[in-house]
């Protein structure tokens, strides 16, 4: 089929909408399809539409559907649609929804939180990453020097990005815990916050925006990744830290307990520093904890192989293809 693909992100961004469309550009090409990923639509013809957004892509939406109103269109569900878009913006992220002959949903538990008309057009899709063999070993000085602990996206309200460091404040004395948090500020309000706390903490180290191969020296250095999110779709960090083997410790919202489940060991109630406070002495006080959570996360680095995410892709094209022939 030929494909066109939606993103609000341009070329060459490092947000998580832009990584997710080429990486699936890939995988459908390596299913014989072509794809076009594009940033605006103008109504040209293409045999299938994929939508990274329901909110954010509904113009784009309503374009094909106007254009090609008996081809196959599908809409992948980003965390702001769940969670924010369809109660704020109702009319236009439930259209995208509705207009769709299948959604995609990035964690289990996405179905508890659209309206259940949507359910049966609903594919569960795990976003995949490299094993650990991509990763680089670890930089002996910055290993042995205390407790690693990563933090890894944009600075944004969404990722709540400074929590960890928050919870840094609060370790005794001795604890050799030390944040370094990677990612680009959403706006100077964040950069000033940023630069604020590296200041008065000296367990927090703001990175910056880092390249691929940076990011990935960084999780080798680190004990433990730390996703404090208020609000996610299902994060591609989270695969990225199961298929490497980094113990997670997670905000307790639905798109990281649809990623590790609800037996997972490592959850604090989000926006509370003082409990991820206390996970994070116990991950580095307790080894048989931090073990634990290795094991965990080693139990799922399954879920996150390419060709899982490349079926789920199949599937959600195969359901939108029947889908819209009933239709006709």
């Amino acid at each position: 089929m030929r494909l066109i693909m939606i993103t609000p992100a341009k070329p060459g961004s490092k947000a998580g909408n832009r990584a997710t469309a080429e990486r699936w550009k890939s995988l459908l090409e390596n299913a014989g399809h072509s794809v076009e990923v594009v940033t605006e639509y103008r109504g040209e013809p293409c045999d299938g539409f994929i939508a990274l957004h329901a909110w954010r892509s509904v113009a784009a939406v309503r374009r094909f559907r106007e254009s090609w109103p008996a081809r196959p269109l599908i809409v992948a569900l980003t965390g702001t649609d769940i969670y924010r878009y369809q109660y704020e913006y109702p009319e236009d992220t439930l259209y995208s929804m509705e207009q769709a002959d299948a959604l995609i949903g990035l964690h289990t538990l996405v179905a508890d939180d659209i309206p259940a008309d949507f359910a049966g057009k609903l594919v569960t899709l795990y976003q995949s990453a490299d094993g650990p063999e991509s990763y680089p070993a670890p930089q002996p000085a910055v290993k042995d020097n205390g407790f690693g602990v990563c933090v890894i996206g944009h600075l944004r309200d969404e990722k709540d990005s400074l929590r960890a460091a928050y919870a840094a404040r609060l370790l005794p004395e001795d604890s050799g815990i030390q944040v370094f948090c990677a990612g680009k500020p959403h706006n100077q309000d964040w950069q000033r916050k940023a630069e604020q706390e590296m200041s008065e903490n000296p367990r927090f180290s703001w990175l910056g925006e880092l390249e691929k191969a940076e990011t990935r020296q960084l999780m080798a250095n680190s004990q433990v990744m730390v996703i404090s999110s208020v609000m996610e779709g299902g994060a591609n960090v989270v695969s990225e830290a199961c298929r490497a083997g980094l113990p997670v410790i997670a905000s307790d919202i639905p798109g990281n307990v649809g990623l590790l489940g609800k037996g997972y060991g490592g959850y604090f109630p989000a926006g509370d520093e003082q409990a991820l406070a206390n996970l994070l002495l116990r991950a580095e006080q307790t080894p048989e904890f931090l073990a634990t959570l290795r094991n965990q996360v080693g139990q799922l680095s399954g879920h996150f192989l390419p060709e899982k995410e490349q079926a789920a892709l199949e599937h959600a094209l195969h359901l939108a293809v029947q889908r819209s022939s009933e239709r006709r």
